[in-house]
């Protein structure tokens, strides 16, 4: 009884082989669910999970900007322009736009110190300049940062946010 007999052996062979080729076609198949999930995993998580932070973030920026409030600067600012221009006298009516209630509330208490410099402002630019779109959106912008200056050196609340010149004659 010591001694096997050789279809023993050639049948513990064979199903040896087959339990190896069922253990090896179920790791390849397990090793390929674990690729593709891994794949559809990843591709969601680059593609999928930015579009949901970038589509929140507007809905948080818009919670959190307050409504514009208008302010207009009457009366309107009438200025000698320099001489040597056809144009002498400039009337332009002006108006703020800021988000925060204090700083409209500062603009209106400091009206004198800002119309004056404003004055001197608009009085510094000749007719030649303004009478061009570029020269009055430079304006603009130099008035919005006199406010802004004016805002900070004074210890106001907030920022000017634009400003808008809702008349714009010069004679």
């Amino acid at each position: 009884m010591a001694k096997k007999k050789p279809d023993e052996d050639l049948d513990l062979g064979i199903e040896q082989g087959k339990g190896s080729k069922k253990k090896l076609i179920i790791i390849v198949a397990i090793a390929l669910l674990v690729l593709v999930g891994g794949g559809l995993g990843v591709g969601w998580f680059l593609l999928g999970g930015d579009d949901a932070e970038v589509a929140d973030q507007p809905a948080k920026e818009s919670k959190e900007q307050l409504p514009a409030i208008y302010h207009p600067m009457d009366p309107v600012f009438v200025v000698n322009l320099p001489e040597g221009g056809k144009a002498k006298l400039l009337q332009t009516s002006v108006q703020v736009m800021a988000r925060e209630q204090e700083t409209i509330d500062f603009v209106q208490r400091n009206d004198p110190m800002i119309r004056h410099a404003l004055l001197n402002l608009f009085g510094s630019h000749t007719d030649q300049e303004l009478a061009t779109r570029d020269g009055k959106v430079k304006l603009q912008s130099e008035v919005m940062e006199q406010l802004n200056k004016i805002i900070k050196d004074q210890g106001g609340a907030g920022a000017v946010e634009a400003v808008y010149f809702t008349s714009f004659v010069m004679q």
